[in-house]
């Protein structure tokens, strides 16, 4: 029976506290919400996400990747794609981009669901990734927060399975954003709350308790889609929900992450599920959708995922709120790198399995593992035997270290290492560590980042993380 089969999330580590939008200064403990940094969007959390998805699964079983964002950069150029090469899936992968409306999570999921259950594919690859911005210094700037969720369907899920589903169309210009538009809009709150959410929630999760034939209080957990705390709290009253059953929003520690919201609750509702509990899911985006989903708990499969309770210990807050404005490009200073063309388009096709997917070789004579590929083993001269080494999934150590103040970014030092991975050498970035925590033979991983937007558009490579971070 189709059902997911595994969970992933991402929650940027790098914190804003709410005050400092509002010129009061940051104390511990106050609410905050998480940020994408000057390195990462929507395509990277989706990366990120999708790794702690598929750990302990064999990705060559991936036979679709459908990925859902609001905030994918590029207009013409497909996000699943570039998902698919930096996970290293195969070339025959089938990929698909949903967008267009806060509810492309939640469409997402829901057509993996049914086409494994129709058996248009085996196992497919859903992850939904947003990071919205609202005009800086306003109301909507402190409830928009950024992260990803992942979920691995497949033809026999061991975590969860759909039972039924509802969904209410509803048109009304409540939220939106234009190809024109940097920040989100919205109309006056009250209208968008009266007319267009309450409603169209409750209207919806109505639909899906008629059709699974209980009450609201059969559910063990209420994951409820919300703009806000508030708006969040007048729908699970309307709606009837048991206080004690309604999962947290993470309001004040993440923030609406739009397309992804409802499925990183969704996530997080799974990783405490017990065998046979319920779990409502509600998401919304011109109308509503409801689920009903009957968890299967096996903690065995649960066992391997960080989760989102882990990415939600991984934090660090940023200094001010102008550093802020400068990792999102607000401000007018040049702190960023001068545009130019970019990198050309043969040269990105030629290496793409290197950078995107971080792929080096190993030579089939000695061994010897290279990043880039040579045409001669520096080991043993040894020319052209090689065969593919992937090193993005890999662990390192940090062999030496540099402080660069020159190479733009919005809270210098850039620190610059030569890492180990299983005796191959990298020249590669170290990010997500304060400058006095790097040391020699730091273990490091490697996570998908954005490098420049040289050309107009995000160029990625990969980034060395502390193991621990």
């Amino acid at each position: 029976m189709a059902g997911i089969a595994s969970t992933g999330a991402y929650i940027p580590m790098t914190r804003l506290p709410l005050g400092l939008i509002h010129g009061r200064p940051a104390k511990d403990g106050s609410p905050e919400k998480a940020v994408a940094y000057y390195d990462e969007d929507s395509v990277t959390m989706a990366v990120a996400a999708a790794v702690d998805c598929l750990s302990e699964f064999d990705r060559e079983r991936v036979d679709s990747v459908m990925f859902a964002s609001t905030t994918y950069p590029m207009r013409e150029k497909q996000g699943a794609v570039v998902i698919a090469t930096a996970l290293g899936l195969r070339r025959d992968v089938e990929t698909a981009d949903y967008t267009g409306s806060l509810r492309a999570g939640t469409d997402a999921l829901k057509g993996a669901l049914r086409a494994v259950a129709a058996g248009a594919a085996k196992c497919v690859l859903v992850v939904a990734s947003d990071c919205r911005m609202a005009a800086p210094r306003t109301p909507m700037e402190s409830n928009l927060g950024d992260a990803a969720a992942a979920f691995l369907v497949t033809e026999d899920g061991a975590l969860a399975t759909l039972e039924a589903s509802s969904a209410v169309a509803n048109e009304m210009q409540d939220v939106w954003r234009s190809d024109a538009d940097d920040f989100v809009h919205s109309w006056e709150a009250r209208f968008v709350v009266e007319k267009g959410y309450v409603p169209s929630v409750s209207a919806a999760v109505r639909d899906l308790l008629e059709k699974v034939d209980v009450g609201v209080d059969a559910f063990a957990k209420i994951a409820i889609y919300a703009h806000d705390a508030r708006s969040h709290a007048t729908v699970t009253r309307k709606i009837g929900a048991p206080a004690d059953r309604v999962q947290d929003t993470m309001f004040g520690r993440v923030g609406n992450c739009g397309a992804a919201f409802a499925p990183l609750l969704l996530c997080a509702a799974l990783e405490s599920a017990a065998a046979g509990d319920r779990i409502l899911l509600a998401g919304y985006g011109d109308g509503a959708e409801a689920f009903a989903f009957s968890a299967l708990g096996d903690d065995t499969v649960a066992q391997h995922r960080a989760g989102v309770s882990a990415q939600l210990e991984r934090r660090r807050s940023l200094r001010s709120y102008d550093s802020y404005l400068r990792s999102r490009g607000l401000d007018k200073k040049e702190w960023e790198a001068a545009a130019g063309p970019g990198l050309a388009a043969t040269v990105r096709m030629r290496e793409r399995d290197a950078d995107i997917g971080l792929v080096g070789a190993a030579c089939e004579s000695c061994g010897q593992v290279h990043f880039p590929k040579p045409h001669v083993c520096y080991k043993c001269h040894a020319r052209d035997r090689w065969r593919a080494y992937r090193l993005s999934d890999r662990t390192g150590a940090v062999l030496a270290y540099t402080f660069d103040y020159f190479f733009p970014t919005p809270e210098p030092p850039t620190i610059m290492t030569v890492t180990d991975v299983d005796g191959c050498r990298l020249h590669i970035q170290l990010a997500d560590v304060a400058p006095d925590r790097v040391r020699l033979e730091l273990p490091v991983r490697f996570m998908f980042r954005k490098i420049h937007e040289a050309g107009g558009r995000g160029n990625y490579f990969w980034k060395a993380v502390p193991v621990e971070a």
